[in-house]
């Protein structure tokens, strides 16, 4: 009895301490705009401008080890983890520009004088080998642009996010898979649940839990304004949406 009132009393000093400001991540940069695509450069200079608190980006490894950003595993037949470099340098996105590398989304972050963040989501590859060298060249391309503290990592794969966790201790990770509870997580070093928000309305006590364990709380991927303005409503610390104009008029 007398543990079930002390962590009432630390669910509830958490969600007083932790209400504040929800703020917003651009799903696959700023792309809903005239000449932007999802994850071109076009759409994360369009969400640096905004300044928003982050542009998530969606990373792949090709088969000779080059970053790409692209959210599914293919591009026009091409599997990007099975393909060389030089067989995806063809690819074209929807507003004319070739897949870009991640070294030039940390360029562009690098020239922006906003706080913008990169959140970058390291997609699950076919085997444990090959998720482990993503986090690796990852890791590696961030530091050598010298961009550790403007950026953020989730994952689906639980693998990756304890990878991450090993190789860079003071990196900030969430998991995107929410099939893991906050207390979970917390014991393994990641900082974050990064949920679906039909995740975070079947288990909103997590939200609580999150913050009393000192871990940050983001819901995806939110686009209507109802929804919007329900997740601001209960706390959480960030918002990922397609209309990144949107929600920060109603996260004010």
């Amino acid at each position: 009895m007398k543990k079930q009132i002390i962590l009432c009393l630390l669910l509830l000093l958490s969600s007083l301490s932790f209400a504040q400001k929800t703020q917003v991540i651009a799903h696959r940069g700023y792309w809903t705009t005239v000449g932007a695509d999802q994850n071109s450069r076009a759409s994360v200079k369009n969400a640096l401008d905004l300044g928003v608190y982050g542009c998530e980006i969606d990373i792949w490894q090709t088969s000779d080890g080059q970053l790409l950003l692209h959210h599914d595993a293919s591009r026009d037949g091409v599997t990007l983890q099975e393909s060389t470099y030089k067989q995806c340098k063809r690819l074209r996105l929807k507003n004319g520009e070739r897949l870009p590398r991640l070294r030039d989304a940390l360029r562009l972050l690098k020239k922006s004088k906003t706080p913008t963040k990169l959140i970058i989501e390291i997609k699950t590859h076919s085997t444990m080998v090959r998720n482990n060298s993503v986090v690796a060249a990852t890791l590696k391309e961030v530091a050598r642009q010298g961009m550790e503290k403007r950026v953020e990592y989730i994952a689906f794969s639980l693998d990756v996010c304890r990878e991450i966790v090993r190789l860079a201790p003071t990196a900030t990770v969430a998991y995107l898979n929410g099939d893991r509870s906050p207390r979970d997580l917390h014991a393994m070093g990641i900082a974050g649940i990064d949920y679906r928000y039909s995740v975070l309305r079947k288990h909103p006590e997590w939200i609580a839990e999150a913050h009393a364990l000192g871990m940050t709380v983001n819901v995806w991927t939110v686009d209507k304004q109802q929804d919007m303005t329900e997740f601001r409503d209960k706390n959480v610390d960030f918002i990922t949406t397609n209309e990144p104009v949107v929600c920060t008029s109603i996260c004010q």
